[in-house]
């Protein structure tokens, strides 16, 4: 993490949840004169206060670490607002279904936007989806993943360079299919 708790998103957080500088103080063990010292910049609170101060303030550490909070409005988790970040550095491939902050690595990833791939044909093969893409495979440009997303789940088909770029899924009525560049990015088209 490049960033460390700062002052204004304690204070923030803390009359989010309604509480005073005393009421935090007390679920966290420390006195309201910390709490304070931490809001007005003038203290931090110690590493092994980050957890149960995530916790009182109802984020997550990484949340509060980077200052950045997330509402997911996804709230009935449906499949089709699915989100996927990768990592540059190990290539995690990260599946949320609506807003969220990850790290891998050491690294903030950020949610990839999808733009719409012109290059990813589908075709209907009996009750299969083959979904191939008219693409470089080499190791430094390819293909890294396919995914097909429908109602009620998420499938994604991991590709190496030097494969070739194509996908069989199990039509599971309409849905999205997602594929990622390790140069341009994410790609979608609606099925």
């Amino acid at each position: 993490m490049n960033n460390y708790i700062t002052g204004k998103i304690i204070k923030e957080l803390r009359e989010k949840q309604g509480l005073t500088q005393l009421e935090l103080a007390d679920i966290i063990n420390v006195s309201d004169k910390a709490v304070s010292k931490w809001e007005t910049g003038k203290g931090l609170p110690d590493i092994t206060l980050i957890e149960p101060l995530a916790k009182a303030l109802k984020v997550s550490v990484i949340e509060l670490m980077n200052g950045e909070y997330i509402t997911n409005k996804n709230e009935s988790s449906n499949m089709l607002k699915s989100k996927f970040s990768v990592c540059p550095v190990c290539g995690n491939i990260i599946h949320t279904m609506g807003e969220n902050i990850n790290s891998c690595c050491g690294i903030n990833l950020p949610i990839l936007e999808a733009e719409e791939g012109d290059n990813i044909t589908c075709e209907m093969v009996e009750n299969e989806i083959f979904v191939s893409l008219n693409h470089e495979m080499s190791k430094e440009h390819y293909i890294s993943f396919i995914a097909y997303v429908a109602n009620d789940r998420c499938e994604i088909v991991k590709l190496y360079p030097e494969q070739n770029a194509e996908a069989r899924f199990l039509k599971r009525g309409k849905g999205i299919i997602y594929a990622y560049c390790n140069k341009d990015g994410l790609m979608k088209k609606n099925i």
